[in-house]
């Protein structure tokens, strides 16, 4: 007699569902990023290296404008860590691209503010200017739209984070324009976080 649950002949296992990054092109820093990684680990000690993740990725996604398997491989390596440790990091935050994206990203918050202030209207205008869905890239590679949750400007609702720059109180029927702005001036289009603006008057 066994105290053993028996085990069915025809039992199945699962398999992770998790796919592998592609390795994409062979990475290494440029030489001003390189210097400007160096400047960076020298915050922490040496024994913490690891708490410089967050700037080096950025390094990568902006040398590269995303972030492959071989550039996580590259920052695992400087950091003396794993390129599961990075990988983690990378895939928990959203502000990193594990594919190419357009010139603008178009970040639409969705959070409550924003969402009681028309930013599921702005995300549809915004999708039909540009003949996409949330979360795809115009036929160009010019822009990349994404919903996203709070950029913590909930009183300068509906807010549009385009790459690192915040564009503020953005009615669903200013959206194609701004769309066109930004194909005709670039990020000088924006109008920038309103607090920062202030800062800046004093």
């Amino acid at each position: 007699m066994s105290f053993h649950p028996k085990m069915a002949y025809d039992a199945t296992f699962h398999k992770s569902a998790r796919e592998l990054e592609a390795p994409g092109p062979l990475f290494v820093y440029t030489p001003e990023n390189r210097a400007r990684f160096d400047e960076i680990v020298k915050r922490y000690p040496p024994d913490q290296r690891r708490s410089a993740v967050l700037p080096s990725l950025y390094l990568v996604q902006h040398q590269q404008g995303y972030i492959t398997a071989n550039a996580m491989r590259h920052v695992s390596e400087l950091l003396g860590i794993t390129p599961a440790d990075v990988e983690d990091v990378v895939s928990f935050y959203t502000m990193f691209y594990t594919k190419p994206v357009g010139k603008f990203v178009l970040q639409v918050c969705r959070t409550l503010s924003c969402a009681l202030n028309g930013a599921e209207r702005v995300t549809e205008e915004l999708a039909a200017k540009l003949g996409i869905k949330s979360g795809q890239t115009d036929s160009t590679g010019t822009f990349t739209l994404i919903e996203v949750e709070c950029l913590g400007a909930c009183d300068r609702a509906p807010v549009v984070m385009v790459n690192d720059i915040w564009h503020e109180c953005l009615k669903p029927d200013e959206a194609a324009k701004l769309v066109d702005d930004l194909r005709a001036r670039g990020e000088s289009a924006l109008s920038g976080c309103h607090h920062a603006v202030e800062t800046r008057r004093d």
